[in-house]
């Protein structure tokens, strides 16, 4: 029977304590820090064609390791401000960062919206 890829990968259940970013050395770079600079790279980025039970159990174990990360919101921002079209960042795929990116769109249209109908009854009264 065939072994998903990183199958035998234990990774630590017990989260890191996270430490707030105004405590920390605003010099260094958040990436740092980062607890997957210590793990292996390919857990965090699919093979070329990898079946899909692998690929999900890999990203399962990647948002583990992303889960104790103190960086963990640091680096979600970075993938979705770049934006990262591949891999597993800040506990989110490349497919949830999508999902993400397309409410935070949403929303400020939606608040766009809201606030030229404020000023147009504003204008009016």
């Amino acid at each position: 029977m065939l072994q998903p890829p990183h199958s035998s990968l234990q990774v630590a259940a017990v989260p890191a304590q996270r430490v707030p970013a105004r405590d920390r050395d605003q010099d260094a770079p958040w990436h740092t820090e980062a607890v997957c600079r210590r793990d292996e790279a390919g857990l965090f980025f699919a093979p070329s064609k990898e079946p899909t039970a692998a690929r999900l159990s890999r990203e399962e174990a990647a948002k583990r390791v992303c889960a104790r990360c103190p960086v963990m919101v640091e680096c979600r921002e970075h993938a979705l401000l770049q934006p990262e079209p591949y891999g597993v960042w800040g506990g989110l795929t490349a497919a949830e960062r999508r999902v993400v990116l397309a409410r935070r769109r949403r929303r400020d249209m939606e608040l766009k919206k809201a606030a030229r109908a404020t000023n147009h009854i504003a204008a009016a009264g």
